[in-house]
């Protein structure tokens, strides 16, 4: 696997390099800006892109603008969008595109190296991943009074990208009663049940952003 870098602290640039490569992901760019990393997102040899939301000149938005507008001429580029602060806007801005291979973590997640190589081989195989306070964030932008305590438990998990068999691991319930609250959720929102957990991950945090 082939990765690209975008992030413009020295520090860190340099350590997640260091963690992907000791995971066995050659790094092929380390960027530091904006026009760089619009460059080198054209490259053919780029398998999943880790990158800061906020680059130079203006340390706003560039590195998410960035990688929207690569993914529109390369749908289904896999990001790994990493954040200082929780955003949800900008998690919804990198799902708009409905292809998956998405993920946005804290960037206070990087120190747990066994999971963030994780996020980047899930992101990469083409998962989603978000991190847990962006879906609290998700959960709390509109009320969920139709759902039951423990369906809004299971749909916390579903929007993070856990399986069923995880869910219910965490849970201390069988998957048999997973699937019985996921179908619930998904009447209850309108949504039609599918079989693709990133398909269902998506309608979920679509209906929780509509207007």
């Amino acid at each position: 696997m082939r990765a690209l870098v975008a992030e413009d602290q020295m520090l860190l640039r340099v350590g997640l390099t260091r963690i992907l490569d000791a995971a066995g992901i050659a790094v092929v760019a380390a960027v530091a800006d904006a026009e760089a990393l619009a460059a080198a997102l054209g490259r053919d040899d780029v398998d999943v892109a880790i990158v800061d939301v906020r680059l130079p000149p203006t340390l706003t938005t560039e590195g998410l603008e960035a990688v929207i507008r690569a993914r529109s001429s390369r749908p289904g580029l896999p990001v790994l969008v990493l954040s200082q602060f929780v955003e949800p806007l900008y998690a919804r801005e990198l799902l708009a595109g409905g292809a998956g291979s998405v993920g946005y973590l804290l960037k206070d997640r990087v120190v747990d190296v066994d999971g963030f190589v994780a996020a980047v081989r899930q992101v990469a195989g083409g998962g989603t991943v978000l991190d847990p306070e962006v879906v609290a964030g998700l959960l709390s932008a509109r009320p969920l009074d139709r759902l039951t305590g423990r369906e809004r438990e299971v749909l916390a998990l579903v929007a993070q990208g856990r399986s069923n068999a995880a869910i219910a691991t965490r849970l201390h319930v069988t998957e048999k009663a997973v699937d019985k609250h996921i179908n619930n959720i998904l009447t209850k929102l309108d949504l039609s049940p599918t079989l693709d957990d990133n398909r269902r991950v998506l309608a979920v945090l679509a209906w929780l952003d509509a207007a």
